[in-house]
């Protein structure tokens, strides 16, 4: 079976991943059949050959979890569609404080409507 993954490069804590085609039986460091891109996790820097890799897949080759994802993600011209998140990451406490607030908030505003329309 030929699977398309991900083929670890980069020093220790530094990753940086070429998406190659092997045949699922071999290592992966072994040569590829063929170089569709590469990926940078830590800049979130990609270049994918989208056309290769569809067609790849239309042959019947298996992509991973990890590539098929890239892929579903990436713009027609190969790079990556990332949009960064821009909310705050908030504790348990925080988060059940946060909507007790506005559960209060509505309950007031609710509270209001009533007194005006009376």
């Amino acid at each position: 079976m030929v699977k398309i993954r991900l083929r670890r490069l980069g020093y220790k804590k530094n990753p940086m991943y070429r998406i190659v085609v092997l045949n699922s039986t071999t290592k992966r460091e072994t040569a590829p059949i063929e170089q569709l891109g590469y990926y940078n996790p830590k800049t979130k820097e990609m270049k994918l050959d989208k056309k290769s890799a569809l067609d790849w897949i239309s042959k019947g080759a298996q992509p991973t979890r990890t590539v098929q994802f890239l892929i579903d993600k990436c713009n027609e011209d190969g790079t990556l569609n990332y949009v960064k998140k821009t909310g705050e990451k908030l504790s348990k406490k925080a988060q059940a404080k946060l909507k007790a607030e506005q559960e209060a908030a509505a309950a007031n505003a609710e509270n209001a409507a009533t007194e005006a329309s009376a």
